[in-house]
């Protein structure tokens, strides 16, 4: 393998895309970076990331494309399209796709793959803010046995724990599966603060009683500080939350399952962001729950 095959081209470069390029260039890796507004990818410049004018100039001799944007619409478009990173990337380049696009979305994004005759690595993550910028996101990876050993370096630097779940497809289920629990969390989480907050109980001393037993999570106490202090500070955006439910809940309805606990979640996050608090961090789907707001 050449030296320049082994440099990796971000395409997306928000907060867990700019995370992921500086842990990269950290292990030690040639990144190069893009993004649909240039101002957001050319802080990575001062890292030692090189920051390129199109996803075909990022791509272009480089070894991975690794995408991380919002939804697969804008995928195709940035992998696929008259400018986009497949039709520079080498033959031996591997496209490692980590965002969170649902069941259909990965499957035209697999077939999208198959048809530029592109090795596909389906690799979404779990984790926000602070896991991505410590390296420490979880990588649900699915894609060709054969290219396993190559991705490692790359998972390794942006993760702490990687998951090779079989076949491409398998990694963007069971972040579904697991983007559920954490809908459902939030959703209870933000209605137990209200619920103590409107019957006089101090809901700091919920938090106190749960910690550190087996009903704690330190995924509430975080969430829960946020929502009792009512400062969002964001971690990963409710709009994207609300995107990531909407993905849970197509799934289901393609199997004819109904889940009622999401349905109610998404719809709380709704009304969160209608009133104004969608680029805030997703605890403040309590916004839509509190007392006052019916």
């Amino acid at each position: 393998m050449t030296e320049s095959s082994t440099a990796v081209a971000v395409l997306g470069t928000g907060i867990m895309g700019a995370a992921m390029a500086r842990n990269l260039l950290a292990a030690g890796m040639e990144v190069r970076v893009w993004n649909r507004s240039r101002e957001k990818a050319e802080p990575l410049a001062q890292d030692g990331a090189t920051v390129a004018g199109s996803p075909a100039e990022a791509a272009e001799g480089a070894g991975f494309v690794l995408t991380m944007l919002p939804e697969a619409g804008t995928i195709e478009e940035v992998a696929g399209g008259e400018e986009g990173a497949l039709s520079t990337l080498p033959d031996d380049g591997l496209w490692l796709q980590m965002s969170t696009v649902g069941i259909e979305g990965q499957e035209r994004l697999a077939a999208l793959a198959d048809e530029r005759d592109v090795a596909y690595v389906d690799a979404p993550v779990l984790g926000t803010k602070e896991p991505a910028e410590q390296g420490q996101l979880i990588v649900l990876a699915s894609g060709p046995e054969e290219v396993r050993e190559r991705c490692e370096p790359v998972f390794d630097a942006v993760g702490s724990k990687t998951l090779w779940l079989g076949p491409a497809g398998a990694g963007s289920r069971l972040k579904l599966v697991t983007n559920n629990w954490i809908v459902g969390l939030l959703g209870v989480l933000a209605e137990t603060i209200s619920l103590a907050e409107a019957t006089g109980v101090d809901p700091a001393r919920f938090l106190e009683v749960i910690e550190g037993g087996p009903l704690g999570l330190p995924y509430a106490q975080m969430k829960g500080k946020m929502m009792i202090e009512e400062d969002f500070p964001t971690s990963f955006a409710l709009e994207l939350a609300r995107k990531d439910a909407g993905l849970v809940l197509d799934a289901a309805g393609a199997q004819g399952l109904r889940l009622t606990v999401a349905e109610a979640v998404a719809a709380r996050f709704d009304e969160a962001i209608n009133t104004g608090h969608g680029e805030e961090d997703m605890a403040a789907v309590y916004e839509a729950a509190k007392p006052g707001r019916g």
